[in-house]
């Protein structure tokens, strides 16, 4: 669990560069996010605490002070320490020249982890950008100035850290995942997998528990839910449309297997989280400057 403060950005008056969402979470210990993909890029900054952040079979351990890039339609994991559990704050942006932009910091492709001194700045960024709530032409001038000033802050004293060596673990299991990625919204089974690495099914469930601790199907259903939780509270698309877009023809099936993983329905998990979303950025402005 996380205590979290979101805004969801759905009308964009930019194109360059704008902003998608951002927001600010104080972990649980263990809490974490994935595995999944996104569609925008997203910056992450450790404000407190620890964590580890995985990406391409390369595992991250970092702390306060530091960030981690996300790019769009690549695989990632991210947890927080189970003695120092992170507080965090995101950027999630997309733009023609998103990724220009992050390469002149230094950002992008195999360099995806940074250092800041100046935290405390791009933690007062964000909490001002929550507090610019509303869909009004002034609040969506001010948020893609801040935007632009949270871009600013992180080239001032940016240090790019280096990649660590990777564990290249298993090629099948890499390449299994790389599948299920690409066709998880394709009502796929994990015979598929297995012929698409061309291993056995049998086989193929010994590597996922060796490389990932988990079933190729345990993987794939959580891969498909975790998706389906993001759309359901990025978008009002209906529980079959959700349901469809994550490989589930049925949507029945899809609502069982939700509440077996989450405790709650996806429709009742919709409307709870997107009215806590409104809730907590309505009121908790005591809050947010207390952050």
């Amino acid at each position: 669990m996380e205590e979290s403060y979101v805004l969801q950005i759905k009308e964009r008056q930019f194109s360059d560069l704008y902003l998608c969402f951002c927001g600010y979470a104080k972990c649980s210990p263990g809490h974490s996010f994935g595995p999944a993909v996104r569609p925008n890029y997203i910056i992450h900054y450790i404000v407190e605490g620890r964590g580890s952040y995985t990406v391409d079979g390369v595992k991250y351990e970092l702390e306060a002070g530091q960030g981690f890039l996300i790019q769009p339609r690549v695989q990632t994991f991210y947890q927080a320490d189970e003695n120092e559990p992170w507080s965090y704050l995101w950027v999630g942006f997309d733009g023609k020249r998103a990724e220009e932009y992050l390469r002149g910091m230094g950002l992008g492709e195999n360099t995806l982890v940074y250092r800041s001194s100046h935290g405390e700045r791009l933690k007062q960024i964000v909490l001002n950008m929550l507090r610019h709530n509303t869909y009004t032409a002034s609040d969506q001038f001010v948020l893609e100035g801040l935007l632009y000033s949270f871009f600013g802050t992180l080239s001032e004293d940016m240090d790019i850290l280096a990649a660590v060596e990777s564990n290249t673990g298993s090629l099948y299991v890499r390449k299994a995942v790389e599948f299920i990625q690409n066709n998880y919204c394709n009502p796929i089974h994990i015979t598929d997998i297995a012929d698409y690495v061309c291993i056995n099914r049998s086989y193929l469930y010994t590597l996922f528990q060796k490389e990932l601790g988990m079933s190729p199907q345990e993987y794939l259903t959580n891969y498909r839910l975790t998706q389906a939780a993001e759309l359901l509270v990025i978008t009002d698309i209906s529980i079959e449309s959700v349901a469809l877009s994550c490989g589930y023809s049925d949507p029945l099936v899809f609502s069982k297997a939700f509440k077996a993983k989450n405790g709650i329905t996806p429709s009742r998990y919709q409307k709870k989280e997107q009215q806590e979303q409104r809730e907590n950025l309505k009121n908790n402005e005591v809050k947010l400057e207390g952050l």
